[in-house]
């Protein structure tokens, strides 16, 4: 119990019990004792272990994880309710807006405890205080309905914090949280897979044997003496042959894996090894050690990347999959890819152990696996290594000049590497608060390893970018940091291409557009396989009023990514604006508000394709949205400082559009 009382919320996955501290002196154990139930409390614990993972309290959208949520209402919850999956987020939805915040029926749990009563000729309820009720049922906070509904656990609202929150599962006290997740659903797994095996066939027997078998046992068949010999050669032989038998399949044979079916790929396979490689799994008890996985798989990522003969999907799409039970089938058909990379890291003090395999996912033949046993300061030769076992699995031979670009190191500071790794997913939100978080990690990256060329480079775009969604009190100064930071992340790295794009897309800030398209352009050509060069270069080309012949870069950008940030749509809805294809401007705007709520350029994308598209209502609803995320926004502002249209008629058009839609001058 002493325990317990540092923790005012634990989510025990072994007993299917939450306790919480609704208030300090006072604690609430829910069980959920059904099927059905039980599974509410794992969609609880999963939305907690997303948060987790986010770092942050947030609303988790759940049509993304839509094949985890079907697993666990088919295991956990026994397929109680609609199992069909196109009905599973609305019912998901209703129990999470009506019945799991009703503490006074408990129509999904067992309030232990506390009994109930009948009060004022209702039926019987829990007797708890109002404050009680309220409190828990402020948890339960959603955004959307229906299939597109997000859910936040507001934790919050008791005063407590991520860390406050135990997931346990399993009789290892130090398995919680993450870890302890990933277990759950590992043996929800096994469990399927065991009660999915077929039952054994044994022959059916019409008469039943005379002698029972104990009896049959005793009995000695003598053979004829001048068989004795051949006939226990034979024997002999015939147990040597099963039990080699035996060996083979228990230690050799796999059995034939579910394989990848081109016809049914979301994209065509590219005419040249394709490649995703799956976030690594954290195995350490340590959740901290997110990064670290994260940041290990995010290099194999950009030095294959590197490779001219390699097809190799972007970090944001494999990082989708991350926590979620998925086939290596699934990954090669939803990103059109024949191999898949999988693995997992253990890190514990100054030891680490890696494993990763390759595997093709038309064939499900493993092509190359490996252990690693290393000290945490060779980490950055285990990434090389990774990198020339899958290279030369696949039969790829690199010249000399592109073994250099490919193993190139950024920095062999593990710690600064791994500041670069949490600042490059927080600059990804477009948000105010992830960029000055992003910045300052990125100070104490550059303060580690003052030689950090990819470090000076992404904190001179959280300058740029404080322009963009009005974070920034002197925009002036902001650019001029922006330009200086990209040129000295050049200075350190003239081959570290997303410097080039970066530096080619701020100097379009500052209206120099020859010098702009130039840097693009050489970020391509060091790069042309990058899906965010390749989306810089595409931006560049937007700017510059080129925006048809940027559609394609995107096109081809979203191919390597097909699970992108919002930035990447928020940019292809541009080009499409800025070439009146307003209808498309509006696809690309809306997928990028959905995925990032509060991704203010978007909806100034959204707002201005609305209304130029004559979608009055819309683009009011819209200009809602930006004034809620920046209530000082104006336009003549934006269309000053955040407008970097070489032609000047393209930036007043959409501008007005805005005007238009109701935002302040």
């Amino acid at each position: 119990m002493g325990t317990r009382a540092k923790e005012p919320i634990r989510i025990d996955l072994d007993q299917f019990k939450l306790h919480i501290k609704i208030e300090p002196t006072r604690e609430l154990t829910l069980h959920f004792n059904s099927p059905s139930r039980r599974f509410y409390l794992s969609v609880m614990a999963f939305v907690v272990t997303e948060m987790q993972r986010l770092g942050r309290i947030t609303s988790i959208p759940l049509e993304e994880h839509l094949d985890l949520l079907a697993f666990l209402n088919e295991t956990v919850g026994g397929s109680a309710g609609s199992s069909e999956k196109e009905h599973l987020l609305p019912r998901i939805y209703r129990k999470w807006k009506d019945a799991l915040p009703d503490l006074e029926d408990a129509r999904l749990f067992k309030v232990l405890g506390r009994e109930k009563g009948y009060d004022g000729g209702m039926g019987r309820t829990y007797r708890l205080t109002e404050e009680e009720k309220d409190r828990w049922a402020n948890l339960f906070e959603y955004k959307g309905s229906g299939e597109h509904v997000r859910l936040r656990f507001s934790i919050d609202k008791l005063g407590a914090r991520l860390n406050d929150v135990v997931i346990a599962y399993g009789e290892d006290p130090d398995l919680v949280n993450e870890d302890a997740w990933g277990r759950f659903i590992a043996d929800l797994k096994g469990k399927a897979e065991d009660k999915a095996k077929p039952e054994p066939s044994y022959p059916v027997f019409l008469k039943e044997p005379e002698a029972p078998v104990s009896q049959w046992r005793k009995r000695r068949i003598p053979l004829p003496r001048r068989w004795g010999w051949p006939a226990l050669a034979a024997v002999i032989g015939l147990a040597v042959g099963v039990a080699a038998l035996a060996v083979w399949k228990f230690y050799l044979y796999s059995p034939q894996a579910e394989v990848a079916s081109v016809e049914k790929m979301a994209f065509p396979l590219p005419d040249k090894p394709s490649i995703a490689v799956l976030p690594l799994t954290n195995m350490s008890a340590d959740p901290e050690q997110e990064f670290f996985c994260d940041g290990l798989t995010e290099e194999i990522i950009t030095a294959l990347s590197k490779i001219p003969k390699l097809f190799v999907i972007a970090s944001n799409s494999t990082f989708t999959y991350k926590g979620n039970p998925v086939k290596v089938q699934q990954v090669s058909e939803e990103l059109g890819v024949q191999y898949v990379v999988q693995g997992s890291v253990r890190r514990a003090e100054d030891r680490v152990r890696i494993t990763a395999q390759l595997i093709d996912a038309l064939t499900g033949h493993h092509i190359w696996a490996e252990k690693y046993d290393r000290d945490v300061k060779d980490i950055f030769a285990v990434q090389d290594e990774i990198t020339k076992k899958i290279t030369t699995a696949l039969q790829i031979e690199l010249t000399e000049g592109e073994q250099a670009r490919v193993y190139a190191r950024g920095t062999d500071n593990l710690e600064a590497y791994l500041k670069l790794m949490e600042a490059n997913w927080l600059f990804g939100q477009s948000t105010k608060d992830g960029v000055s978080k992003a910045r300052q990690l990125l100070e104490e990256a550059i303060a580690l390893d003052p030689d950090y060329a990819a470090a000076y480079s992404k904190l001179g775009s959280t300058h740029g970018l404080s322009i963009v969604i009005g974070l920034s009190k002197n925009p002036r100064e902001s650019l001029k940091r922006a330009i200086e930071l990209q040129r000295k992340a050049i200075e350190l790295d003239d081959s570290l291409a997303i410097a080039h794009a970066g530096l080619g897309f701020w100097l379009l800030y500052a209206r120099q557009y020859d010098k702009a398209i130039a840097e693009g352009k050489r970020a391509f050509e060091l790069e042309p396989h990058s899906a965010d060069v390749i989306n810089g270069y595409a931006a560049i080309l937007t700017f510059m009023g080129r925006p048809e012949e940027a559609i394609p870069l995107f096109k081809d950008a979203l191919r390597l990514n097909p699970k992108p940030p919002s930035l990447y749509l928020r940019f292809f809805g541009i080009a499409f604006r800025d070439s009146g294809r307003y209808e498309e401007a509006i696809a690309q705007a809306k997928r990028a508000t959905e995925q990032e709520p509060n991704d203010l350029v978007a909806w100034v994308v959204l707002a201005a394709s609305y209304s130029l598209a004559g979608h009055e209502e819309e683009a009011r609803a819209a200009a809602k949205e930006i004034l809620r995320i920046n209530p000082k926004f104006s336009v003549a502002r934006y269309q000053k400082e955040a407008s970097p249209q070489k032609d000047r008629t393209v930036a007043k058009r959409y501008c007005d559009a805005l005007r238009k839609a109701g935002l302040p001058d």
